[in-house]
């Protein structure tokens, strides 16, 4: 069987205008905002082996009918969405390996 999975990726461009793809693993909405949480995308995933794991929020903005993404530079947001990001990913990915056995 064919692997179907094909991640939703977004690219952005750093401030030394390199262009890095990241996969979308979580969009939260709530009465803050839309907030993208962005990993590190890897074709090849034994480049993914010395990635350190982390992940980034960012807050979508609209402009000019155009969503663009922006630094949280709030910490106590940025703290509640990744505690609600992790909440979310564990219950998903250990509802999963139950739902297995």
């Amino acid at each position: 069987m064919a692997n179907e999975y094909t991640p939703d990726l977004v690219t952005l461009i750093s401030e030394e205008g390199e262009e890095i793809e990241f996969e979308i693993l979580d969009i939260i909405e709530n009465e803050d905002g839309k907030f993208y949480v962005l990993y590190p995308y890897y074709e090849n995933p034994a480049d993914a082996v010395n990635d350190p794991g982390e992940y980034y929020i960012f807050e979508v903005q609209e402009v000019d009918g155009e969503e663009e993404l922006a630094e949280i530079e709030n910490d106590e947001l940025l703290d509640k969405l990744a505690d609600e990001f992790e909440k979310r990913y564990n219950e998903s990915f250990f509802d999963d390996e139950e739902s297995k056995e």
